[in-house]
């Protein structure tokens, strides 16, 4: 460890959480939970562990607050990363290594570890401090967000269990941001990926059969490819948009036919869209279904993920938490820059059951380097988010 950061409790304790190293696929938890039952005790925060899923611990502490009759405030972090590609990293991914600038290199140093543990090195610094809060704090961390919550918040937040938890408001991930700016989400866009599939006359490959799969597929795909230069054009053409604020569509997949000289029976052809949040789920539904009514008989799709319209959450005087956080941030002069989140977080889960939810990680000035090589967070951002939290948590707890 670089000797400016030797026997600082916060940094040790972030080094220590990183080297656990919790990859998808098939991870097993047991460390994790370890260390964070030590960190909660430490801190003196009750907690309880739930199994929604067998070996998929979701872990909730609780700062009980003087009138637990209250809506309650959460703060959610999840504890898996995404694989590693060792060799393109300078240093050992789940090495903790701190260079002499600072800089902590790890998997999930961003994504998001860190988050994590700001939450509950700042929530010891307020104990310490013998701050009280009105509202009881539950700080979770969760399972499986990387390969898309399934098993982890998206089951959790239906369950008795979390209902008892009375949460009136969450703040979970966001994001890093190269410039001073504090990027902040309050929502996100709706991801479907859906399968169409076409079929056709089958035959030999020398022959100009009718009605075929490839004709039908290419159809599909033209479609589907004009809507996205649509989309990208739209994104040009505006500097204030980001691609949070357009439907992203691409074609991820295809498959079928059984060698090259057999005209195929069947092709099919994979899009992952992630639809904007002005979009109209119905609509877009439909003409989904009108293309492949154009395209021919015997196409068809199905959805292997297609998610809900979820309101965002309102970032106005109508939201007393939202008041609450932007004037912490505005006292500190944290400029915020508001957007709806590109890909997918476990704040939809939360938004979804009507709780409302904003996604940010205290890092500006800092490289974009969730699920990248070398992915690092300079140790004094990390250290300064820890502070910010220490604002952030009692004026939300307060409401």
């Amino acid at each position: 460890m670089s000797t400016a950061y030797k026997n600082n409790r916060a940094v040790e304790n972030f080094v220590e959480y990183l080297r656990i190293p919790t990859v998808q696929p098939n991870i097993n938890y047991d460390e994790c939970i370890n260390f964070l039952k030590k960190q909660a005790n430490e801190i003196g925060l009750e907690y309880q562990i739930y199994e929604v899923v067998p070996r998929k611990p979701i872990i909730v502490m609780t700062w009980v607050g003087q009138d637990s009759k209250l809506p309650s405030i959460l703060l959610n972090s999840h504890m898996d990363v995404v694989p590693v590609f060792e060799n393109s990293w300078t240093y050992p991914p789940f090495s903790a290594h701190i260079d002499e600038d600072g800089k902590i290199y790890a998997r999930g140093s961003q994504d998001m570890k860190c988050v994590g543990i700001q939450y509950l090195e700042a929530i010891r610094k307020l104990k310490q401090a013998e701050v009280q809060l009105k509202r009881t704090l539950h700080v979770s961390f969760v399972p499986d967000e990387e390969i898309g919550g399934h098993d982890g918040m998206k089951k959790f937040v239906l369950t008795d269990e979390f209902k008892a938890l009375n949460v009136g408001f969450a703040l979970d991930e966001g994001m890093a941001n190269p410039t001073d700016e504090f990027v902040i989400f309050n929502g996100e866009r709706s991801i479907w990926q859906i399968h169409v599939h076409c079929t056709g006359q089958p035959g030999h490959g020398s022959l100009l059969l009718p009605n075929t799969a490839g004709e039908k597929v290419r159809y599909i795909i033209n479609k589907f490819m004009d809507m996205r230069e649509e989309q990208k054009k739209i994104l040009e053409s505006n500097n204030k948009l980001t691609i949070g604020d357009v439907t992203t569509i691409n074609l991820t997949q295809i498959y079928g036919g059984v060698q090259s000289n057999v005209v195929p029976e069947k092709l099919t052809v994979v899009f992952d869209i992630r639809l904007s949040v002005t979009v109209n789920h119905e609509d877009f539904e439909n003409k989904i279904k009108q293309w492949c009514k154009e395209a021919g008989d015997g196409v068809t799709f199905e959805f292997e993920q297609k998610n809900p319209n979820v309101e965002c959450t309102k970032t106005d005087n109508s939201n007393p938490y939202w008041v609450a956080f932007k004037g912490a941030c505005d006292e500190m002069k944290l400029k915020l820059d508001c957007r709806i989140f590109p890909g997918g977080t476990d704040s939809r889960y939360i938004r979804r059951v009507g709780i409302p939810a904003i996604g940010f990680s205290p890092m500006n000035n800092t490289p974009v380097l969730l699920h990248d090589h070398d992915e690092f967070l300079k140790a004094d951002i990390y250290l300064r988010g820890i502070e910010i939290y220490e604002k952030l948590i009692p004026a939300i707890a307060n409401v």
